[in-house]
C-alpha cells in the first residue's frame, strides 16, 4: 500500500508574506499614480486601453442605437403629421425673429469695428454622439464617440442646442472625454446680460444647479438674469448662454450673496452635443491698415493675443486711439 506523503506545515505560513505583499503592491500603486499625476506617463498606455475598448463600446450601444431607429421606423403616421405642422408653425415664428436677429447681429458688428474688437465667430462644429457617462454622481464627465482623428483638442468647447455643455476634458485617438459646467471641479467666467456684472460660476455636482459664490451683496444680479460666457481665460468664447439666475438671497450680516443659477443646456438629457471651432477675434480696419506686426490668436482660441508694436516706418499718418480691451475680451 503506497503511503501519501503528508506536510503539517500550515497553508497561510508558506511563500512570501502577506503583510510584505500588500506593501509591495501599495507602493507600486502609490508609485504609478505619481507617475500619472505629476508626470502623465500613462496619457499613452491609457489611449491605447480606450481605442482596445473603443469597438466594445459601439457594440455596447449598437442594440440600444438599432431599438431607437426601429421604433421611428414604425412611428404612427398620424402623429408625424401633427409634429410636422408643429414644427411649421414654430419655423414661421423663429424665422420671423431671425430677420431681426440677422439685422442686430450686423449693427452688433459694426459697434465691435468701431471699438476695435470683434466676438469669436463659429468656423466649424461637428456632431458628437454620447457613449457613456460617468456613474459617479460627484464627477460630471461623458465620453463622446470624436477624437484627435477628427481634430478634437484638449479644452475645446462643447455645446448643444441651448448654450455651454462644457469642454473637452481629455483626448484619445476615437474618442474624447468632456467634463461638464455642472461638474464640482469646473468653473466658468460668465457675466449677467442685463446688468454687465462678471463672476464666476461653479458647479456644484447637481446638474441643474450652478453656484456663483464670489457676488457680493451689493452686486447687481437679479433672480431671472441670463448669465453668458465673458470669454476671459480662452477656454469659452464670449457671449454663449451659460446658466439662467434662479436664487439670490443677501443678508446684512454677509458680505456675499447666496447666489444659485440654472444651467441653459440640458446637460442630462442631450444625447448628442457639437464640438466647436471658433475664428480668431478680428481687430478693426485702423489697426489692420496701420499695425501689421500686430499678433493674431489661434484657431479654437477665444482670446488673442496683445497687439505687437508696429514699426517706426509703418506707422499710420494720423494717430490711431488706443481700444479699450484687447482683442478678444469682452467688458
Amino acid at each position: 500500500m503506497v503511503e501519501l506523503s503528508h506536510d503539517s506545515r500550515p497553508i497561510i505560513g508558506r511563500g512570501t508574506p502577506l503583510g510584505a505583499t500588500f506593501l509591495a503592491l501599495a507602493t507600486a500603486s502609490i508609485g504609478l499614480m505619481v507617475a500619472d499625476v505629476r508626470y502623465d506617463q500613462l496619457e499613452r498606455v491609457r489611449g491605447w486601453m480606450n481605442s482596445a475598448a473603443y469597438p466594445l463600446q459601439l457594440a455596447i450601444d449598437l442594440p440600444f442605437s438599432t431599438w431607437a431607429s426601429i421604433a421611428g421606423w414604425f412611428s404612427d403616421s398620424d402623429q408625424l403629421r401633427q409634429q410636422n405642422l408643429e414644427l411649421n408653425a414654430q419655423l414661421r415664428g423663429a424665422n420671423l425673429q431671425l430677420q431681426r436677429f440677422e439685422a442686430l447681429e450686423q449693427e452688433n458688428r459694426r459697434l465691435r469695428e468701431m471699438r476695435g474688437s470683434s466676438a469669436a465667430v463659429a468656423k466649424r462644429a461637428i456632431v458628437a454622439s454620447i457613449l457613456k457617462v460617468d456613474l459617479d454622481p460627484f464627477r460630471h464627465r461623458v465620453l463622446l464617440d470624436r477624437g484627435a482623428s477628427d481634430g478634437v483638442f484638449k479644452g475645446q468647447t462643447v455645446l448643444d442646442a441651448q448654450g455651454i455643455f462644457g469642454q473637452v476634458w481629455r483626448v484619445n485617438a476615437r474618442t474624447s472625454e468632456a467634463i461638464l459646467i455642472s461638474d464640482a471641479e469646473h468653473a466658468i467666467p460668465v457675466k449677467s446680460n442685463r446688468s454687465g456684472v462678471r463672476t464666476i460660476a461653479v458647479g456644484t455636482g447637481d446638474p441643474d444647479s450652478l453656484a456663483l459664490p464670489f457676488v457680493t451683496g451689493e452686486s447687481d444680479i437679479r433672480k431671472g438674469d441670463l448669465l453668458i460666457s465673458t470669454g476671459m481665460g480662452g477656454v469659452f468664447p464670449p457671449g454663449y448662454p451659460v446658466a439662467t439666475v434662479t436664487r439670490v438671497e443677501r443678508t446684512s450680516k454677509a458680505t456675499f450673496a447666496i447666489v444659485e443659477a440654472r444651467p441653459a443646456a440640458a446637460l442630462d438629457r442631450d444625447s448628442e452635443v457639437m464640438l466647436v471651432w471658433f475664428d480668431a477675434p478680428q481687430t478693426g480696419l485702423d489697426d489692420a491698415a496701420g499695425d501689421p506686426g500686430a499678433a493674431t490668436a489661434q484657431p479654437g482660441s477665444a482670446q488673442a493675443a496683445p497687439d505687437a508694436p508696429a514699426p517706426a516706418d509703418s506707422a499710420p499718418a494720423r494717430p490711431t486711439p488706443a481700444p479699450d480691451a484687447a482683442p478678444g475680451e469682452t467688458q
